[in-house]
C-alpha cells in the first residue's frame, strides 16, 4: 500500500505554463500498448515534445524541460487513472533526472520518452465529510469507477459548493487522505471539508465609476444586504449592472475574511464605456431591395444608466415596392424602476411604408416596463396610441387605437447569431381600443425557433414556426399595421416580399392588404464545410387567411444559402424560389448578417 497526500498529489497535478521554444534534431515518444487518448494526452503535456515542434535549440531548455516532463506525465497519468507508471526520460542516452540542472550537456542531439502506464486503477472507495445537504457529486466520483484525479479535484469543488450554497462562503478543503493499492489496482480517497460559519451579506462597496452616480449604481445592484450569503447573488447583482450597458468591465469579489459579526463584505469593480455609440446596418434582398439603417446611443444620459437611443431606416430602396419606406425612432430605458430587474422606457415612432397596395403613415407614442426574470426569461408590457392613415386607390382611411401591447420572451439558444442548439420563444398579445371607424380588439403573435446540432454541431437543423391572428373588428376595421402578410426574408424566401395578402373591394376596384390570421414555417439544415464557411438547404412556407384559418391560401419557396463566418456572426448568402402558390416567379436573393434565423 502507497499512501499519498493531498498536497502531493496536488503537486504532481499542477500543470506548467508554456515553456520557451526549444529544439532536438530526434525526439521518439514509445506509450507501448497504451490506448489513443491516453496516449494524445501524455504528448499534449510533454515540454520536450513542443521545444521539438518549436525547432529551436538549446541544450539547457532542453535539460530543463526533459526534468520538468517527469510531473507533467505523471499529472497526465494521474489524469487517466493511472498510478503505478513507470517514466523514462533519456537525453543522448542518458536519464534526466540523473544530470543536475548546471550541468547540462553542450549539445543534445535526441531525445526518447518511454512510458509504461501500468493498470489503470478503480475507486475503492470514493469519500466526502463532512457532506453538506443537497450537495450533487460528479457521477465519476464513486465506488468501482476508473480513478481519475480529475475526479477528486471536480468532487472537491462540488463539495466546496454544496457548503456555499447554504451560506457557508469560506468553506474550504481542509485535506484530502489517498491511499493506492496496487495489488487490487484501487485508489480510495477521501475529501475533508471545512465548512467554516455560515454567513450573511454585509456591506457592499463599487468603485471605478467615472460618470455614473453613486445612489443610482447600488439601486440597479439591487444588493441583498443581511441575508444569508448565497453564491448567486454577486453574479446576479453583476449581471444587472453589465445589462445597462454602461459598464465595459464588472468584476465582484469577496473579502478575504468574514465580519466579526457573521457577515462578508462583496466589492465590485466597474470600468464604464464610452458614453455614446453609433452604429450602421444594410440589407440587400432582390424583391426587397436595399435597406439601410443607423442608430446612435448614448448609455448613460442623465447619469443614473439611463440609455437613449435613435434609430433611423430608409427599406425598400429600389425594391419590388413602388416607394421607399422611412423610420425614425425613439427610446429612453430607466434601469431600477420600481424593483432592480425592471426597466421604466418611454418610445416614440413614425414610419412611412407599404402594405400590400396601401402607403402608411403613422405616428406611435407609448411607455410601458421591461422586466428581466432571468438571463433567458424576459418580459414587457406598454400603453401606445397610434394615428396612422392609409392611402389606396386614390382614397384614405384614418386609423387610432391605443393599445397595451404585452409580450414575453424565452430565449435558451447557445448563440443569438448562429444557434447550434436550444430554442427561443417570442409570444405577444396587443389589446387594443379603436376610436371612428376603427375597431377594437387584439392581436396575437408567436415566434418558436429550435436547434438541433450534430457532428460535433457541424450539422444542425433548424426549424422555426410563427403563428398570428387578430380576433374581433372586422377586416376593414383592422388596423393595417394589426394585419399579417407573407413573403419575403422574415417569412418565405423565394416568394416576393408581402406578396401574400388578401384582396379586398372598394367599388368596382380592388386593393391588397394584409389578413387576419397567419402561420408561416420554415426548415433548415446547416452543414459546416471549413470552420469559416457552411452551407444551408431551406424550405419556407406560409399562410395568410382573411378572417381566420379555415380559409385563406399557401405559398411555399425553398433554395441553397451559403455562410461565412465572420467572427461576430455569419454574413449570409441566400438564393431561393417560389415552390408552390402564384404570388411569385424567377429567383430571389437575400444577403445579411446573422442567420435567417
Amino acid at each position: 500500500m502507497r499512501p499519498f497526500s493531498g498536497a502531493a498529489l496536488s503537486a504532481l497535478l499542477l500543470i506548467a505554463g508554456a515553456w520557451p521554444a526549444g529544439a532536438l534534431e530526434q525526439l521518439e515518444f514509445l506509450t507501448g500498448d497504451a490506448e489513443k487518448s491516453l496516449r494524445e494526452d501524455l504528448m499534449a503535456a510533454s515540454l520536450l515534445r513542443q521545444l521539438r515542434e518549436d525547432g529551436r535549440g538549446d541544450p539547457s531548455e532542453i535539460l530543463a524541460a526533459a526534468r520538468e516532463d517527469y510531473a507533467r506525465l505523471t499529472g497526465a497519468l494521474y489524469v487517466n487513472g493511472y498510478y503505478g507508471g513507470e517514466i523514462h526520460i533519456l537525453l543522448d542516452g542518458r536519464e534526466a533526472a540523473g544530470i543536475a540542472p548546471l550541468d547540462a550537456p553542450g549539445q543534445i542531439a535526441g531525445a526518447v520518452i518511454r512510458i509504461d502506464p501500468g493498470p489503470r486503477f478503480h475507486f475503492g472507495a470514493a469519500r466526502m465529510r463532512p457532506y453538506a445537504k443537497g450537495t450533487k457529486l460528479p457521477p465519476a466520483y464513486a465506488d468501482t469507477k476508473p480513478a481519475y484525479s480529475s475526479a477528486i479535484a471536480d468532487a472537491a469543488e462540488a463539495g466546496v459548493d454544496g457548503w456555499r450554497a447554504i451560506g457557508h462562503a469560506k468553506a474550504e478543503v481542509a485535506d484530502q487522505e489517498i491511499l493506492a493499492d496496487h495489488a487490487t489496482r484501487t485508489l480510495d480517497s477521501v475529501i475533508l471539508l471545512e465548512p467554516g460559519p455560515k454567513l450573511r451579506f454585509g456591506r457592499l462597496t463599487i468603485d471605478g465609476q467615472q460618470r455614473t452616480r453613486e445612489d443610482r449604481l447600488y439601486e440597479i445592484a439591487g444588493f441583498p444586504a443581511g441575508t444569508t450569503f448565497d453564491p448567486a447573488a454577486p453574479d446576479k447583482v453583476a449581471t444587472r449592472l453589465r445589462r445597462t450597458g454602461v459598464f465595459q468591465s464588472v468584476a465582484v469579489t469577496e473579502s478575504e475574511v468574514p465580519n466579526a459579526d457573521g457577515t462578508l463584505d462583496i466589492e465590485i469593480s466597474v470600468a464604464e464605456e464610452a458614453p455614446r455609440r453609433l452604429g450602421f446596418g444594410a440589407e440587400v434582398s432582390s424583391s426587397e431591395g436595399l435597406a439601410l439603417s443607423a442608430y446612435w446611443m448614448h448609455r448613460n444620459l442623465l447619469g443614473g444608466a439611463e440609455r437613449l437611443r435613435i434609430d433611423g431606416e430608409i427599406a425598400n430602396i429600389a425594391g419590388d415596392v413602388a416607394a421607399a419606406g422611412y423610420r425614425l425612432a425613439a427610446r429612453l430605458d430607466r434601469p431600477a424602476t420600481f424593483t432592480p430587474d425592471t426597466s421604466l422606457f418611454l418610445s416614440t415612432e413614425a414610419i412611412r411604408y407599404s402594405l400590400g397596395d396601401l402607403r402608411i403613415d403613422a405616428i406611435t407614442l407609448g411607455a410601458g416596463l421591461s422586466h428581466a426574470f432571468s438571463e433567458d426569461l424576459k418580459g414587457e408590457v406598454g400603453f401606445e396610441y397610434t394615428h396612422a392613415r392609409a392611402d389606396f386607390l386614390g382614397s384614405s382611411a384614418t386609423y387610432d387605437q391605443l393599445a397595451l401591447p404585452t409580450s414575453v420572451e424565452w430565449d435558451r439558444r447557445d448563440d443569438r447569431l448562429n444557434a447550434t442548439s436550444g430554442f427561443y420563444l417570442n409570444a405577444a398579445v396587443t389589446p387594443f381600443l379603436g376610436f371612428g371607424t376603427t375597431g377594437s380588439g387584439a392581436q396575437i403573435k408567436g415566434d418558436f425557433r429550435t436547434y438541433r446540432g450534430f457532428g460535433g454541431d457541424r450539422f444542425v437543423l433548424a426549424g422555426r414556426m410563427q403563428l398570428g391572428a387578430v380576433l374581433g373588428p372586422s377586416l376593414a376595421e383592422t388596423p393595417p399595421d394589426y394585419l399579417f402578410y407573407s413573403g419575403g426574408g422574415g417569412t418565405v424566401r423565394g416568394q416576393p416580399y408581402q406578396s401574400l395578402g388578401v384582396v379586398q373591394m372598394l367599388g368596382p376596384d380592388t386593393y391588397e392588404t394584409g389578413g387576419q390570421s397567419f402561420a408561416a414555417l420554415s426548415g433548415e439544415v446547416r452543414a459546416q464545410i471549413t470552420d469559416s464557411i457552411s452551407v444551408v438547404g431551406f424550405y419556407d412556407a406560409g399562410f395568410v387567411g382573411a378572417e381566420g384559418f379555415s380559409g385563406g391560401a399557401w405559398h411555399s419557396g425553398a433554395g441553397l444559402g451559403l455562410r461565412y463566418n465572420t467572427g461576430l456572426g455569419p454574413l449570409r448568402l441566400d438564393v431561393a424560389a417560389p415552390v408552390s402558390g402564384d404570388t411569385g416567379e424567377g429567383i430571389q436573393l437575400y444577403i445579411g448578417i446573422g442567420q435567417a434565423f
